[in-house]
């Protein structure tokens, strides 16, 4: 799921470019569907993906492994940046990941126990990094011609 710009996302702050993808399929679902009792249309596509470098925070928060500013990754976002109108702690940690030239996040889903889910940082991707659609049969529209 590629996150808006304009609204942001746990790891993008408005105004920031990111792609989230999960593990799993159902897990995608879940991470898309977001609580809500109607989804809106969407279509479920596989990725190939070969990055350099992530941060991985996919077994959680561990303290002998990360610094304390990480143990709130997983804070209400939009409820801090929404109705608070804050900067959500997992923005500020995005800023650290991307300032270090990381290419994305590895994390625990929160809407279903047990995956992971990986936000990738579009703007940091460099030579070599990967990230594309798998769509051998071509099934997935090309252009924007495809939709109307």
């Amino acid at each position: 799921m590629r996150a808006r710009r304009i609204d942001g996302g746990r790891f993008n702050r408005p105004g920031v470019e990111a792609l989230y993808l999960s593990r799993a399929p159902q897990t995608a679902l879940d991470e898309y569907e977001q609580g809500a009792s109607i989804n809106p249309p969407a279509t479920l596509a596989a990725y190939k993906i070969t990055l350099a470098e992530v941060a991985d925070l996919s077994q959680g928060f561990d303290p002998n492994v990360w610094d304390d500013t990480w143990q709130e990754w997983d804070c209400a976002w939009r409820q801090i940046a929404r109705i608070e109108k804050k900067i959500p702690p997992s923005w500020k940690l995005a800023d650290l990941v991307i300032k270090a030239g990381l290419r994305g996040i590895l994390f625990p889903s929160l809407r279903h126990a047990g995956d992971t889910n990986l936000v990738i940082f579009l703007a940091n991707l460099v030579e070599g990094d990967q990230v594309a659609v798998h769509d051998p049969d071509h099934r997935l529209p090309q252009d924007q011609s495809s939709w109307s």
